[in-house]
């Protein structure tokens, strides 16, 4: 101890100062005492947060608000990697803004933001978002933070490389099989005994995981999977679509919350989960601490402390569910993240452990040492409001004395008098949920039954004539009163559902589309023309008509509101000037619950993202040009593709981005194109093998089967003087080129000299492509067929041009069709969609 004083220069201060030695030793123990206090007010502050810099991926819902606000609270600096700035903004301190969906775009955004903020030293990196785990893994890897590198978690979130993974190291597992088309499903053997479970191997939440009892059951979920996967929020942050079936594991079902740091777990906690309800897994509820016996939840957690070692966790905070079974503990899923809604507080409120902070910790490096009490601080049961059928919340009843009571730990009801409410397999909504305390697991039973019966809440099957979803409450904890201006909204819709098709036109039509003037680029000069031609000819042919322009979103959105109309036909392709935003005028249009004519929001967002696209199709078995995507320039291109390539902007219209050297024969000019594509046009590059040969425009008018019809084709052949290739470029449709222009090109309608089974084929592609990608009303599939007669998918318009002389009017001339008849049979099967979607 006085070697260590000496050289702290303490020594000479304290033995040389004028004190009797008594006075000395007295001293020195001052000295002692306090260089221990000084040591463990360090060791506290180098174990703390704050002033920690944390980068997390993913923003999540609102729900995921509690996370943001805890790590506040314990000081930390937020660096928030998103697509876009929302209600997070209030916790954030610095934002990165960058598609989560695009793992390049997000690597490259963070390099530059850590080259353009020196002074901001980011610590570490995580995510509470499911979706986000491995890119959350890849960022780890490139910026060398603490975490789950990419080559670990890409075998535990692939639910299917899961099972595999577990396998090769001996781990339980059930029996599996991948699942890529119904031929598998017809293949399975004895091996695969009934009841299984057909799950995506991607996804959360149990979206479209169904337990089948037959082949019947497994074939009809398999391809009812196949045609909704786009319809669910997250799909588009699913890494693969493709399924797998696995043995049903009867037993209990449990979830362990576990702290593992340096290959050690530092913490865990075990919570059963009620019996779900089957066939689609719907969670119900949950326990903590679990019932079941203790030489069970031992052998869960060794099992547990094996899998995450063999298959290469060392540190994280770590959702692991499983099951219990007579045959001893078997993981079903493993997720790389903090458990989603109730785990948080329920960890908390048992075991007094805050798993956000241990998180945060781990991804910081700060060395932890977790402290689990002997036995559990409360007992406590959650429980799921949850619906029995799909309809409208028309009953909502809520005393405001509910969260007053001292055992009501949380209490969440997200839903309002009016909302829709899907269950599976229509949809996956649960209402909200509630978690109460008590001092055993009885009491905490009882106190639960007492609250659930003071919440009263009837969800009513949609029905005609009826004022279901016209009611809201007038506080949270409110019996629901009337609600005019929904009325309001919900007569506009009622009177257009109910109109005669033979008294269409006294409905009262807005025109939404975009002005332009001859300052403007052609291709804004033609937009701008269909919308006035067809408000023309509407006008002449009876209707009432008002044109909206959407240059002026604002103004459009407040006039809209302020009319009269009965229907907007949405011509509209540029919001702010922008193509890209396309989608968002039916999207406003949805929000005014103003009925319009063609696609909604989500498939015209998806029509338009074409790489998107091409992996819906090509799951689907559409045939596409085989081709290959890059949203940087240190991507790699797919070798095995030939030349020549077309090369091409991923998200653009009106054939902006092609140009007559968009079509590459070396590895050069493919790199000069990708280059000028990301770097000019600031776009993703979409790269296909160049189909040579003719090219077909399918129009398609209509929703379902019986009401679809699909116009004549039209047929290009191209003869394109030597050096010119077969492509309609920018040259050729807005400039006046004297290689490319349209003298090149013969069009045919109705087309001539081919085959009845290659026009029956092209239009039956066109057919499931139409209805794949949910396009509504109308919409032009475009085709190429090459020099052996195989029909390829080149493109879908889900917005095509309706002026007088486009592709799908003058097809629709060939049966007789004049441009008004065309515009009103639109409207027509708009009127028919809507009667079909009250009923």
């Amino acid at each position: 101890m006085v070697r260590r004083l000496r050289r702290r220069g303490i020594f000479l201060s304290i033995f040389f100062y004028p004190y009797s030695a008594k006075g000395r030793l007295r001293h020195l123990g001052f000295f002692i005492f306090g260089m221990i206090d000084h040591q463990k007010r360090k060791a506290k502050k180098e174990s703390s947060l704050t002033g920690k810099t944390l980068l997390v991926v993913h923003t999540g819902g609102p729900k995921k608000r509690f996370t943001l606000q805890r790590l506040k609270k314990l000081g930390v600096t937020l660096v928030m990697l998103n697509k876009e700035k929302n209600w997070a903004e209030n916790y954030v301190d610095h934002w990165i803004l960058a598609d989560t969906n695009n793992h390049s775009e997000c690597l490259n955004a963070i390099k530059s933001f850590f080259k353009i903020n020196r002074d901001v030293v980011v610590d570490g990196a995580l995510t509470f978002w499911e979706e986000s785990v491995l890119l959350t893994s890849k960022i780890i890897d490139r910026f060398n933070f603490i975490g789950i590198p990419y080559s670990v978690s890409k075998n535990i979130r692939n639910k299917y490389l899961f099972r595999e993974t577990c396998a090769t190291y001996g781990l339980p597992v059930p029996r599996h099989q991948l699942i890529q088309s119904e031929a598998a499903l017809s293949a399975l053997g004895e091996d695969m005994p009934f009841p299984l479970v057909l799950k995506p191997i991607y996804g959360s939440s149990s979206a479209f995981v169904v337990k089948v009892e037959n082949k019947e059951e497994l074939m009809e979920s398999y391809r009812y999977a196949k045609s909704q996967f786009y319809t669910h929020e997250d799909c588009h942050e699913w890494e693969d679509l493709s399924m797998m079936v696995e043995e049903y594991i009867d037993g209990d079902e449990v979830d362990m919350d576990i702290l593992v740091q340096n290959g050690k777990i530092k913490f865990y906690s075990i919570s059963d989960n009620y019996q779900t309800r089957e066939p689609f897994f719907v969670e119900t509820g949950q326990a903590i601490p679990s019932s079941l016996p203790e030489q069970d939840q031992r052998a869960l957690i060794e099992m547990a402390e094996e899998t995450l070692e063999k298959v290469g966790v060392q540190n994280g905070c770590i959702h692991f569910e499983a099951k219990s079974t007579k045959r001893g503990p078997v993981p079903i899923e493993v997720n790389l993240r903090m458990g989603g809604d109730e785990v948080y507080s329920f960890v908390k409120g048992a075991w007094g452990v805050d798993l956000i902070e241990y998180a945060a910790k781990v991804a910081c490096g700060i060395y932890s040492k977790v402290e689990k009490p002997a036995v559990p601080k409360k007992y406590i049961v959650g429980e799921y409001f949850l619906a029995d059928n799909s309809g409208v919340l028309s009953e909502l009843d809520i005393p405001d004395t509910i969260e007053k009571q001292q055992y009501v730990e949380e209490f969440h009801f997200y839903k309002e008098i009016g909302d829709p409410i899907f269950i599976p397999p229509d949809g996956y909504d649960y209402l909200g949920w509630l978690t109460v305390s008590g001092e055993n697991s009885i009491d905490a039973e009882d106190n639960m039954e007492s609250i659930r019966k003071r919440v009263s809440y009837k969800v009513a099957k949609f029905a005609s004539d009826s004022s279901i979803g016209k009611t809201l409450r007038g506080t949270r904890f409110s019996s629901a009163v009337l609600k005019k201006n929904l009325i309001v909204k919900a007569s506009k819709q009622e009177r257009f559902r109910r109109i005669a098709l033979k008294n269409q036109r006294g409905l009262r039509v807005g025109i939404l589309g975009n002005g332009a003037d001859s300052n403007h680029a052609p291709e804004e000069q033609e937009i701008a023309f269909v919308a006035s031609e067809a408000q023309k000819t509407l006008q002449k042919i009876g209707y009432a008509t008002s044109f909206f322009d959407l240059n002026d979103p604002e103004k459009a959105f407040h006039d809209i509101k302020a009319s009269s109309v009965d229907l907007i036909f949405n011509l509209a392709e540029r919001v702010h000037g922008s193509g890209a935003l396309e989608p968002q005028a039916a999207a406003m249009l949805d929000i005014l619950q103003i009925p319009y004519t063609g696609s909604d929001s989500f498939s015209l967002a998806l029509c338009m993202d074409k790489i998107r696209m091409k992996k819906i199709l090509s799951y689907h078995s559409i045939p596409t040009p085989k081709w290959d995507y890059v949203y940087d320039l240190d991507d790699d291109v797919d070798k095995e593709m030939e030349f020549p390539l077309i090369v091409k902007p991923a998200n653009s219209d009106n054939s902006i981005g092609i140009t007559k050297d968009s079509v590459v024969t070396s590895a050069h000019q493919l790199k000069k194109q990708i280059r000028f594509i990301l770097e000019e046009l600031k776009n993703p590059v979409l790269i296909e093998e160049f189909i040579a040969g003719d090219e077909y425009d399918v129009s398609i008018l209509g929703n379902d089967r019986d009401d679809l019809r699909v116009l004549p084709l039209s047929r290009y052949v191209y003869h394109m003087p030597e050096g010119g290739w077969s492509v309609c470029s920018y040259e050729m449709k807005w400039e006046n080129h004297p290689v490319y222009n349209y003298k090149h090109i013969t069009i045919q309608r109705p087309v001539k000299n081919i085959s009845k089974r290659l026009e029956a084929l092209i239009t039956e592609i066109s057919l499931d492509t139409y209805r794949i990608l949910g396009c509504r009303d109308y919409g032009r599939v475009e085709l190429r067929v090459d020099k052996d007669g195989n029909p390829f998918v080149i493109e879908i318009n889900p917005n095509p041009c309706l002026n007088p002389d486009s592709s799908t009017v003058l097809t629709a001339k060939v049966m007789g069709m004049e441009y008004g008849d065309v515009l009103e049979e639109i409207i027509r099967v708009a009127i028919r969609r809507y009667n079909r979607e009250k009923a």
